[in-house]
C-alpha cells in the first residue's frame, strides 16, 4: 500500500518557521505517517535545510515557472497565485491519502486517525459552518482531481479570494452529502472561535486535537522570553488563545530556534525570542487568561471602570501606544 503523508504549505521564511513547528508537534506526538513541506521558492535556503530536517519531503512548488496546466490557469487568474500552490498537494500522487494542515495550526495530541476518513473531510469554518475550514482537511492525491480544480479556478475563481472559497466551491455538497466527511471541530479549533463560543470552549476545549491561529496575527508575529516565558504582542488578540500561543512558543524555541541557528550560522535573522530587558514584557500566560476574563466582562458590559479599566488606565494605555 502506498504510504500516507501529512502535507503543508510555506511560501516564504515566516510561514516556514510555522511550518516547521506543525512538523515538530507531529512528531512529537508520534505520527506514523510521512511529512511533506510544499515551498515556496522564495524560502530561503538555511530555512529548507531547517524544514528537510523534520520532514520527509520538501518540495519546491513554483507555478508562475511551470509549463503545465497550473501555468495556463495561472495566466487567466494571477490573482489566485497562492491558490495555485496549495493545490500542488494534489499532484502527491506517490502518496495513496494525505491530511492539509496550514503553517499556522499546532498538533496537540495525535491525529493519524484522520486517514480513516475520506475525501474531502475537513472541519467547519467558524465564520460560516456551511463551508469547510480548508486549515485542515482530508484528501487522496490525483492528477484528474487538481486538473479539474484548475479547471474550476479558471472557470469560477473564489469566491473568498483564496484557496477554501475554490475548494468549498468544488467540494460544493460538504455541507449535505456525508456526515462522515464532517471532521469534529477539535480537529480544527480555531482561535477565533473560542470567543464567539466561550462556553462551549471551556466544555470541550481540552480535548482540541488541532489548534488553528486564525486572524492577522500570527504565533510568529509575536515576541517570546524563553526564560520568563512571556510573550510580547497584541494582548487583546493574543489572549484569544493564552495556553495555545504558550505552547506554540515553548515549542518553537526549544526545538525549532537551535536549527535554525544551526543553519544560519552567523547570518542575522529574526527568531522571535528575546532576552528580558528593561522594558516589561506584555503579556504571560497568567495575565492573558485574566485579559481574556476581561474581555468577556467588557462584552457584557461590566467593566471595571472605578479599577483597572478605569478611565486614567485606559488613558495611560492609550499614550503609550501612540509614544511608541
Amino acid at each position: 500500500m502506498a504510504a500516507q503523508a501529512f502535507v503543508t504549505l510555506a511560501t516564504n521564511d515566516s510561514y516556514a518557521k510555522g511550518a516547521m513547528v506543525v512538523g515538530k508537534s507531529l512528531r512529537n506526538h508520534k505520527t506514523s505517517k510521512k511529512l511533506v513541506a510544499l515551498i515556496g521558492p522564495h524560502v530561503s535556503d538555511p530555512c529548507q535545510s531547517v524544514l528537510k530536517k523534520i520532514f520527509d519531503e520538501v518540495r519546491i512548488v513554483n507555478v508562475l515557472d511551470s509549463g503545465d496546466t497550473a501555468h495556463l490557469a495561472m495566466m487567466k487568474r494571477p490573482d489566485l497565485g497562492v491558490t495555485f500552490t496549495k493545490l500542488h498537494c494534489w499532484t502527491l500522487t506517490h502518496y495513496s491519502k494525505c491530511v492539509f494542515m496550514d503553517a499556522d495550526t499546532l498538533v496537540v495530541s495525535n491525529i493519524d486517525e484522520l486517514f480513516d476518513r475520506e475525501e474531502l473531510s475537513a472541519a467547519p469554518d467558524p465564520g460560516w459552518p456551511d463551508c469547510f475550514n480548508s486549515g485542515v482537511f482530508v484528501f487522496r492525491p490525483s492528477m484528474e482531481t487538481y486538473g479539474k480544480l484548475l479547471q474550476y479556478c479558471t472557470e469560477h475563481g473564489s469566491f473568498d479570494g483564496g484557496d477554501q472559497g475554490v475548494l468549498n466551491g468544488f467540494f460544493n455538497d460538504w455541507a449535505t452529502a456525508d456526515i462522515t466527511k464532517h471532521l469534529p471541530f477539535i480537529y480544527n479549533l480555531s482561535s477565533i472561535a473560542i470567543y464567539t463560543y466561550l462556553p462551549a470552549f471551556k466544555q470541550f476545549g481540552s480535548n482540541a486535537k488541532v489548534v488553528h491561529f486564525l486572524g492577522k496575527t500570527k504565533p510568529w508575529s509575536y515576541t517570546f522570553d524563553p526564560k520568563s516565558r512571556q510573550i510580547k504582542g497584541d494582548v487583546q488578540e493574543a489572549a484569544t488563545h493564552p495556553t495555545f500561543l504558550l505552547d506554540w512558543w515553548i515549542l518553537y524555541s526549544s526545538t525549532v530556534v537551535p536549527m535554525l541557528h544551526e543553519h544560519f550560522g552567523e547570518q542575522p535573522f529574526h527568531s522571535g525570542c528575546v532576552e528580558a530587558s528593561g522594558q516589561p514584557l506584555l503579556a504571560s500566560a497568567e495575565s492573558l487568561a485574566s485579559s481574556a476574563e476581561r474581555k468577556q466582562l467588557w462584552e457584557q458590559g461590566q467593566a471595571d471602570y472605578m479599577g483597572v479599566d478605569s478611565f486614567e488606565n485606559i488613558q495611560r494605555k492609550l499614550d503609550a501606544f501612540l509614544n511608541m
